[in-house]
């Protein structure tokens, strides 16, 4: 999986019917900045309102993920947010302006095929994974559906359906890396059994639905005068079955298990709205939208728990967001006083920084040199030189500007710092950064323990 969070060099549209709404529109992918993650535009609507991609806006289920925020609502996401995912995309905005993405083949393949067209950018951010701390599963015993999430360094899902049907038996389907989504997964057609038909027709849920859209199976024998009946559902001058395949208008699969893959495809698509790139092992029995939405929620509360108390993970083998060279091309701190040596982690609210503590560290020679301690003053330095990469991020000429550190409050030490250790500081602003003031807390950990935390005032001051 890319490391680097992603989007795309140039918007790209595409145009085509609703699967049930029916009505024609048009979708562009337009580059966005990086943590802007996926977000839906009605441009059709009064304002142009903007949904957010988030499981806690999901407001329909009925054979499709709908999402409604701000006053926008989006039908049948989950193709769309499927294609960005297997493409490893993190950043888009998804122009409509219309109810809902075009269904075109019933697949998520013209999506990829539209965002390979329009390339990939990579972007200077570390891609945000949620990696499952614990077992998460959803269980509805009624209908047979279980689905476990559980603890995996990478991406993996594993899908089995079954249908009482003599032409759809049980079907598996593996996803083990998800650079294999685009070639093997992305042009699995969504399907339906033929009593669901009329139903569907009767619920106004298929109203741009069409056999060049969707695979439709038979689940029994059908007289002439039933088949005649649905090609005048259909619109259609006549409909067949085929009797070895039990597939309507002898429509080729492109896979043995299709169904099972594209079932695979709609819960990638839905576990998008997670919020954030996921690493999990999947494994899913009979997946619905409704399940695949339930492990979804039940994932994202369990993020925001983790994520609250959550202490940075240094991975050494990751490489930094700003190296050394980077830093002393922000700041102007010189030696001795250039404290951090990389930032690790950077948004629009925090920021990581690590510095690796040395016996050479020039405050030794006079800081209790039989027993060195890092001074605690120089920890807060660095723990402000830190925040300083947060503020200076937030202008587009760090050159032109000063920071100031001008109060610092309710400051703690935790415990010592000596050589050998590596120090990871972390600066989350408190408030909105208004006229060149940041308020922000810091909080420095070694071991995973903290050993320093305060709450620092800085303001940017524009150079002469």
């Amino acid at each position: 999986m890319n490391n680097k969070q992603h989007t795309i060099k140039k918007a790209v549209s595409l145009t085509g019917v609703g699967l049930h709404t029916g009505v024609t529109a048009t979708m562009t992918f337009v580059p966005a900045p990086t943590n802007h993650g996926f977000k839906f535009q009605r441009t059709d609507l009064p304002g142009q309102p903007i949904a957010d991609a988030d499981v806690d806006h999901v407001v329909d289920l009925s054979r499709g993920t709908t999402i409604e925020h701000n006053g926008a609502r989006i039908n049948t996401v989950e193709h769309v947010l499927a294609a960005l995912v297997g493409m490893q995309v993190d950043n888009v905005l998804i122009q409509l302006d219309g109810p809902e993405p075009p269904i075109m083949d019933g697949s998520s393949i013209k999506f990829v095929e539209a965002l390979e067209d329009a390339g990939l950018e990579e972007q200077d951010a570390h891609r945000k994974f949620f990696e499952l701390p614990e077992e998460v599963r959803y269980k509805d015993l009624e209908r047979g559906v279980e689905v476990t999430a559980l603890p995996l360094n990478d991406y993996r899902l594993t899908v089995m359906v079954d249908y009482n049907s003599k032409f759809l038996t049980s079907q598996h389907a593996n996803l083990t890396n998800i650079s294999q989504f685009a070639n093997d997964f992305a042009n699995c057609r969504t399907f339906c059994f033929m009593h669901e038909l009329e139903a569907l027709y009767k619920a106004n849920l298929i109203k741009g639905g069409d056999l060049s859209n969707a695979i439709v199976i038979a689940d029994r024998e059908y007289k002439a005068g039933e088949l005649d009946h649905l090609a005048e559902l259909l619109g259609k001058p006549k409909v067949s079955v085929d009797k070895g395949t039990g597939i309507l208008n002898n429509l080729e699969l492109h896979y043995p298990n299709e169904m099972a893959r594209h079932k695979l495809l709609d819960m990638i698509g839905d576990l998008a709205l997670v919020g954030r790139p996921i690493k999990a092992q999947i494994l899913a029995a009979r997946p619905g939208h409704a399940a695949n939405v339930a492990l979804a929620k039940k994932i994202k509360k369990l993020m925001l728990e983790t994520e609250k108390n959550k202490v940075p993970v240094y991975d050494p083998k990751q490489p930094p967001i700003f190296t050394h060279e980077r830093i002393y091309q922000l700041l102007e701190h010189r030696y001795p006083f250039q404290m951090v040596d990389k930032i690790i982690y950077l948004d629009d609210e925090s920021v990581v920084g690590v510095k690796n503590v040395t016996m050479n560290e020039n405050y030794f020679m006079g800081h209790f040199p039989n027993n060195p301690v890092m001074p605690g003053v120089m920890q807060v330095e660095a723990m402000a030189q830190t925040g300083g990469i947060l503020v200076f991020s937030t202008v587009p000429d760090p050159e032109n500007y000063w920071p100031y550190l001008v109060a610092i409050e309710n400051c703690r030490f935790r415990r010592n710092v000596v050589p050998g250790d590596t120090v990871i500081f972390k600066c989350q602003l408190l408030a909105p950064i208004r006229r060149g003031i940041a308020k922000m807390h810091g909080t420095a950990y070694v071991a995973g323990q903290i050993v320093c935390e305060a709450d620092m005032t800085a303001s940017l001051v524009r150079k002469n």
